[in-house]
Parts: C-alpha cells; structure tokens; sequence
C-alpha cells in the first residue's frame, strides 16, 4: 500500500491523519476518494510531498508500494 497524509485542515476534512492507498498514478488515487476530498486536495494553494521532497509539478506523479504523499494547505501564523 502507499500512504496520503493530510496536514492542518485537511485532516479535519479526510477525518483522519492519514489514509492507505492502493498504488497507482496520483490522478487515479484521487479520483478513487470522496469526491469533496479530492477537491480540496486538488487546491491550487495545496503543495504535496512525495516521500518528503516537495514537488513542483505532479503532473505523471505514480505512487508505488511504501511511497507517502502528503498534502500541506497554506498555514497562516501570528
């Protein structure tokens, strides 16, 4: 399995910190959740980590088995 981990809000949104995922291309893993997940996941002020490493692009992005993807929302701070 691979692992999509949800940061600040978006785990108040998945309703859990984390979830298991079939591997596959990201599109496909995507298309695979609740569609208002997906949604918020696919926000164009949402960045994603693949095993780490900040991604520009996620374009062709296939998870493999162990990969972790995780999707970080803007944080504000005071």
């Amino acid at each position: 399995m691979a692992k999509l981990v949800f940061m600040g809000r978006l785990e108040d949104v998945a309703g859990a910190p984390e979830m298991a995922v079939k591997p596959g291309p990201v599109e496909q893993v995507l298309a695979a959740l609740e569609p208002a997940l997906a949604v918020e996941l696919l926000g164009e002020k949402i960045r994603m980590a693949l095993n780490g490493r900040l991604l520009t692009d996620v374009g062709g992005i296939v998870l493999a088995q162990g990969d972790e993807l995780a999707f970080l929302p803007p944080v504000s701070g005071g």
